[in-house]
């Protein structure tokens, strides 16, 4: 085997090159996951995007297309404006694609190595970025669609689960804890992403140019330096390495529910322990994603002229008024956006401690009663106890995401997690079209009705709190998986091959004048994790900060 390996020289995005040397200080994995998921996370702030965009050929007043116009004639269209509707269609894609990407992809990721993938991921990521601006210039919106939604959707599938495996691999005893870091910068990338795109289209903008397709060029250009510094930095463990000191927790896991074998991806979709945990993730999404968008209207439509000091209902506003409470709820979503950001390392790093089972188990039962007490706050008027249960709901939101991969980690094993994982969000898109659509047509319905707009949520929330329900039920019902589901060492060993991954120190040997395989083992300067961890810390700050002063007009 050595003599084979010594022929060729891996390139320097094969996963060979990425194994890490003797020495390597494995806290520069976490901000190179978070320098991807900072930038992909954009895609939760789009939406910055659709005013400007709705007026790109009017520039002050959009030009609205004729009635006879529809959405295929919007495709292809110069000589009016897009509707705003017809411009969420690219976020509706984004998850769409990242889910179906991730799960067609996610194999492949286990076998290249998360380098290649995260550079696959910035170059759809970015480039379908710069089509979109194309898309702008010419003004033809199939061309954003397949820019930005179909092409940067792969990216954001890619960039998703580009680190799971690796980080679950460098941090076996705080699985929840790594994990939680990456996907908590997902939820911050909008953060970063709404602030610096405003200013961008503020400063580009002219008389005859809202600034969008510079901005989109501009953010592409910093985006793609920011991911491929994290992608360029990723390093994965040989197979035999363990944090010093550490033993495994099996001998203590007297039910079984932390798992030392593997299960291979080929086999996950016949094993009802992932279907249940589908249940899980596709339930506590669907409830926390049909608030989020809905979160500002109802904010204004449950209070009304409360929110300002004005004993009015909402439909007796003045428009003035409605402007105030507008921006009231704008904070109220701002600081959504922390509780959702904050909750996703929160809850999985807790879940280190509870156990991933357990953790749900508050998911649920916490948000259900939540839920359920909402009505109850908006009838009598109380402010602090509505927004206080929005605000650990959506903690719980961002939670789940990052809590779930542990989960997987711990029931099928790590040698595949990352291929599961993508499997595993096809709950993700299917919450994204389920969640949204009890909110807004349960809403339609109860206007229709004839209901006084502040109650047509609350039979809404007990909707959403059924849901939860569904999601304990699931979780209850999650055993430790049957070892005929587990690869035999055969099967494993190679699995491992298959995966080019370096089975034992003596098994693999690179001739180290040639450059190849890995590199001399030094230990890791203390300097360069500080200046790996600035790099993503400073612009996730700018973010919380222009975020805080958002969340504070909700309280002047």
């Amino acid at each position: 085997m050595a003599q084979t390996m010594t022929k060729t020289s891996p390139g320097f995005l094969d996963k060979e090159h990425t194994i890490a040397a003797p020495g390597f200080n494995r806290w520069l994995v976490p901000p190179a996951a978070l320098a991807i998921h900072l930038c992909i996370g954009m895609a939760y702030g789009f939406s910055v995007f659709w005013l400007p965009l709705s007026k790109a050929v009017g520039i002050k007043e959009s030009i609205l297309c004729d009635h006879e116009v529809g959405f295929f004639q919007e495709l292809f269209i110069t000589g009016c404006d897009w509707k705003i509707s017809t411009l969420g269609w690219m976020y509706t894609l984004f998850f769409v694609f990242l889910g179906s990407s991730a799960a067609l992809w996610g194999g492949w990721l286990e076998h290249v190595g998360p380098r290649k993938a995260a550079v696959i991921s910035a170059l759809c990521w970015c480039g379908g970025m710069l089509l979109s601006a194309l898309g702008i210039y010419l003004h033809q919106f199939w061309i954003m669609l397949l820019g930005s939604g179909v092409i940067g959707g792969i990216g954001l599938g890619l960039g998703y689960i580009s680190p799971v495996s690796t980080l679950i691999k460098w941090f076996p005893d705080r699985r929840g804890m790594a994990t939680g870091m990456a996907i908590m910068g997902f939820g911050g990338g909008a953060m970063i992403g709404s602030p610096l795109a405003t200013a961008l289209m503020k400063h580009f903008a002219t008389p005859t140019n809202v600034g969008v397709m510079q901005t989109f060029i501009a953010m592409a250009c910093i985006y793609f330096v920011f991911m491929m510094s994290g992608a360029l930095s990723y390093r994965i463990p040989d197979s035999s390495w363990k944090p010093q000191g550490w033993t495994p927790p099996v001998a203590k896991n007297s039910n079984g529910m932390i798992t030392p074998h593997h299960v291979h991806v080929k086999n996950i979709f016949k094993i009802k322990q992932f279907w249940l945990l589908w249940g899980v993730l596709c339930m506590n999404v669907s409830a926390g994603i049909g608030v989020i968008g809905m979160s500002s209207p109802m904010l204004q439509e449950v209070f009304g002229g409360q929110l300002i000091g004005v004993a009015k209902a909402y439909g007796e506003l003045d428009k003035t008024q409605l402007a105030a409470i507008a921006a009231v709820a704008a904070g109220f979503t701002a600081l959504l956006s922390l509780f959702n950001i904050g909750g996703r390392f929160f809850w999985a790093s807790l879940s280190d401690l509870f156990g991933r089972k357990m953790t749900f188990i508050i998911f649920f039962v916490l948000g259900g009663l939540l839920y359920i007490s909402i009505p109850g706050s908006a009838n009598a008027g109380n402010k602090l106890l509505f927004v206080a249960a929005f605000c650990v709901i959506l903690s719980m939101y961002g939670g789940g995401f990052s809590t779930v991969p542990a989960y997987l980690a711990d029931l099928f094993g790590t040698q595949m997690v990352g291929a599961i994982h993508g499997r595993l969000l096809t709950a993700w898109a299917t919450a994204g079209i389920l969640g949204p659509v009890i909110v807004n047509y349960m809403r339609d319905y109860q206007l229709s009705l004839g209901l006084p707009r502040e109650q047509v949520y609350n039979q809404t929330m007990m909707i959403l709190a059924g849901l939860l329900m569904i999601g304990l039920l699931c979780n209850l019902l999650i055993r430790p998986v049957a070892d005929k589901w587990f690869m035999t060492a055969d099967e494993l060993a190679e699995e491992k091959r298959h995966a080019r991954e370096v089975i034992a120190e003596e098994e693999v040997h690179f001739i180290e004048d040639e450059g190849q395989g890995r590199e001399a083992g030094k230990p890791t300067q203390p300097a360069m994790v500080w200046i790996a961890w600035a790099m993503v810390i400073i612009p996730l700050s700018w973010g919380v900060y222009k975020t805080l002063i958002n969340a504070a007009k909700f309280f002047t």
